[in-house]
């Protein structure tokens, strides 16, 4: 596995997490099935979010930021999927241009220890990408069914 290998990955988590998602409009930005529901709008921001997150934690000396509570504050200001596609598309293109750039040496070298990952390659933050991505993937193809869409299947162009 190769830098760029694992920036691959990077890129095709973002085109399944796209294509899963392209059917919602920005109509359905503010879409949520129940009130304690993050919104169509804040399911991508979140996940955009996370690529930042996982990005800051891997590579500073501190590790990863747990203020979970101010970074739900900051999701939740987003209202429009345009403004979320937008973060997300900037997210991880940036994760995949510097998990690109590293050398397997970088890579290799352990993450700050802590709750999250500790002392696992950095390199591991990828799979934790995809995991979060696709999970956040599922859940926005229910909020599509719900809103009368039908998401496309992730994994080719129909």
């Amino acid at each position: 596995m190769t830098p760029q290998d694992l920036a691959g990955m990077l890129q095709v988590a973002k085109e399944w997490f796209d294509r899963s998602s392209r059917c919602l409009t920005e109509e359905d930005s503010g879409f949520k099935p129940e009130d304690q529901a993050m919104t169509a709008a804040q399911q991508v921001a979140h996940v955009a979010q996370t690529v930042d997150w996982f990005m800051e934690g891997a590579f500073r000396p501190e590790g990863f930021d747990l203020d979970f509570e101010t970074h739900a504050k900051e999701v939740a200001k987003v209202t429009s999927l345009a403004e979320a596609r937008a973060w997300a598309d900037r997210a991880f293109a940036a994760a995949a241009e510097t998990i690109g750039a590293k050398s397997m040496e970088e890579l290799m070298a352990p993450l700050p220890e802590g709750l999250i990952m500790g002392g696992e390659p950095r390199m591991a933050i990828v799979g934790g990408i995809q995991d979060h991505t696709a999970h956040h993937r599922g859940a926005l193809t229910v909020y599509s069914r719900m809103r009368g869409h039908t998401p496309t299947m992730p994994y080719m162009e129909m």
